[in-house]
């Protein structure tokens, strides 16, 4: 029986990826274990969206091949490169790791087993190339029937509802790794949402590169592209989301990763009128100038940002808004960052990320002139870091003497629908309360980008110490 670990990186929709492969290793009849050291094969599935991501892959990539040449006992070990690195660089990496089995991409996660079968029936020669496996495009996309197993908590899940982009951000190589955007159908996404719940998952988190385009590739007849406040765009999400809403059960939907550019009032109204879907949108914005969104390509101005958020918050009482900004771009100027700390203190973001400009190979932004020195970089993400602490500590402040459902992650711990998974705040709770169960506590108190909370009646207690969002 051949053993198999698998060391997944990167985001959610990688995760899922990793998920998939390990449901056809099981299907296959192979094992998983989690120590590589003891493994007939090891997986790195990779990630490299950012620089620092590429970094962090091939770091594990080289520990697991070091770790391999030392252990003689395990010399015939097969090492697996996987997803988005392989993808992206499928014509270097061999040359640079000839010491790697196998590079698999995007559309073979299906095809792991296969792959891994054929390793073992072939003695691989000290000169021989290793394998690429790697579509030149991908097209593959997972339905509800595809074998997989879940690698987060049993309460929680992702759940692809679509692959690729078809967005031309000029920062982003992200089109050139995962292929065009494609969406399953509805009635998929709904039977696999059934199964989920059926399995006992409270939260179901809805994923895709852009998840407000989902259906839009499919449509006989598209609204004008040039026309960011269409109020048609979005209508198969909307869709999508009160099929969901009509699922019987006690769960959260959570909305991830949409863009501004499709969103609409049906959209708005849709999430109002379903109590199932969390008061909480993902929405990265990137910038807010003009200069910068133009130079950017995010097919959105200033002032529809503004006026969108707006009709987002006067729609949906109770909403909790995350984004994300990138800072260093190239030719950012002063005057951008300016107005970009002016609208975060004026907006107040309930959960607002910053990412450092990462000149990615490949991307249109990379050859732009003006590029940004690092030191510059990090002083402007300093900067505005600072204001979203402050603006955090005033949020943190409003929930005290709230009473909050949550969901509990671990003995202690938990979630409210303000906070997805992995990326947001916690809540500190009783230890006594089930974990992958709702339950409403009151809010006492409040650390950095942490809630501290007890159910209603019970004594405070020692909790443990909340540490600041990284």
């Amino acid at each position: 029986m051949i053993t198999v670990s698998l060391i997944s990186l990167g985001c959610a929709k990688n995760l899922v990826d990793s998920e998939i492969m390990v449901g056809h290793l099981q299907k296959a009849g192979m094992t998983l274990i989690p120590e590589a050291e003891k493994a007939d094969v090891v997986i790195v599935n990779t990630c490299s969206f950012l620089q620092s991501a590429k970094e962090e892959s091939i770091q594990s990539i080289l520990e697991v091949n070091q770790e391999r040449g030392l252990r003689k006992r395990r010399k015939e070990q097969k090492l697996i490169v996987a997803g988005c690195m392989a993808q992206r660089f499928a014509k270097e990496l061999p040359q640079a790791m000839p010491e790697i089995d196998a590079f698999i991409g995007l559309d073979q996660v299906t095809q792991v087993a296969t792959i891994i079968e054929g390793l073992f029936a072939h003695e691989r020669g000290k000169k021989d190339a290793p394998e690429v496996l790697v579509s030149k495009r991908s097209t593959f996309i997972p339905d509800y029937d595809t074998p997989r197993f879940r690698l987060t908590p049993k309460h929680t899940a992702y759940l692809k509802i679509a692959e690729g982009c078809n967005h031309t951000c000029t920062f982003c190589a992200i089109p050139k790794i995962r292929g065009s955007h494609r969406s399953r159908t509805v009635e998929s996404v709904v039977a696999e949402a059934r199964q989920l719940v059926a399995d006992g998952v409270k939260e179901i988190n809805l994923i895709s590169q852009d998840t407000t385009y989902f259906g839009m590739d499919t449509w006989e007849q598209r609204p004008n592209p040039k026309s960011a406040v269409d109020s048609t765009r979005g209508t198969a999400l909307t869709t999508l989301l009160r099929e969901l809403q009509a699922i019987p059960g006690d769960f959260w939907i959570r909305l991830l990763y949409t863009h501004p550019a499709h969103w609409s009032d049906e959209l708005i109204q849709t999430i109002a009128e379903c109590p199932k879907v969390a008061r909480y949108i993902d929405i990265p914005l990137q910038h807010i100038s003009d200069h910068m969104l133009g130079a950017m390509k995010r097919e959105t101005g200033g002032d529809y940002i503004r006026d969108l958020l707006a009709r987002i918050r006067r729609g949906i009482p109770g909403i909790a808004i995350r984004t994300t900004f990138i800072v260093g771009f190239p030719g950012e100027t002063e005057a951008d960052i300016d107005e970009l700390c002016t609208f975060i203190q004026e907006t107040k973001f309930e959960r607002l990320g910053v990412f450092r400009y990462s000149q990615e190979e490949g991307t249109r932004a990379a050859k732009l002139a003006h590029q940004i020195a690092p030191k510059e970089k990090e002083r402007r993400w300093h900067r505005t870091m600072a204001l979203q602490k402050e603006i955090a500590a005033s949020v943190g402040q409003k929930y005290v003497g709230k009473t909050l459902r949550v969901l509990v992650e671990e003995p202690g711990v938990a979630r409210g629908e303000a906070d997805a998974p992995d990326i947001d705040g916690r809540i500190y709770v009783s230890p006594k309360l089930p974990v992958g169960k709702f339950a409403k506590v009151k809010i006492t108190g409040f650390q950095d980008y942490d809630l501290l909370a007890l159910p209603p009646g019970e004594k405070p207690a020692v909790l443990k110490t909340a540490k600041p969002a990284q």
